[in-house]
């Protein structure tokens, strides 16, 4: 919308800021929602494993498992492993499509193939490409919320 340049002139700074508030509200929530907006299951993301390299669709991914400092993404058969935080990734994407069953692992939900009742509360959720995932006692609630009609 509008820069400054040091140092900065407060007359210049007035008019910036008076140009926001002029600024119509809806073209506001626009550009807010364009960078703000989260990753759903038919976009496409870079995952880049040392010397390889794919352009993946969220929807092929099954599972995204924490390894130390990094995290594993299981798709097809491959599970290449990027640097990332297992968090910064479960903000950037849709809790419609992907649910964080641990501390652990992020699933998507469209690979479920079964879900069985598990120790203290916890569920055991069978993915289709034959992965099992533990969903903790307290997420297990969350999931049941968040599922059931």
């Amino acid at each position: 919308m509008d820069y400054l340049l040091k140092p900065i002139d407060t007359d210049r700074l007035a008019k910036s800021i008076n140009k926001l508030k002029d600024e119509e509200p809806e073209v506001l929530k626009q550009e807010f929602n364009a960078t703000s907006s989260k990753l759903v299951s038919s976009d496409q993301v870079f995952v880049k494993d040392g010397e390889k390299c794919w352009f993946v669709k969220l929807e092929k991914i099954r599972l995204f498992e924490s390894d130390g400092n990094y995290i594993k993404v299981y798709f097809d058969t491959f599970r290449p492993m990027i640097h990332k935080s297992l968090n910064a990734l479960d903000e950037k994407l849709d809790d419609r499509s992907f649910f964080r069953a641990s501390r652990k692992h992020i699933i998507n939900l469209g690979w479920v193939d079964t879900i069985e009742p598990w120790f203290n509360g916890g569920l055991m959720v069978q993915l289709k490409g034959g992965e099992r995932v533990e969903v903790s006692r307290r997420q297990a609630s969350k999931f049941k919320d968040q599922m059931s009609l």
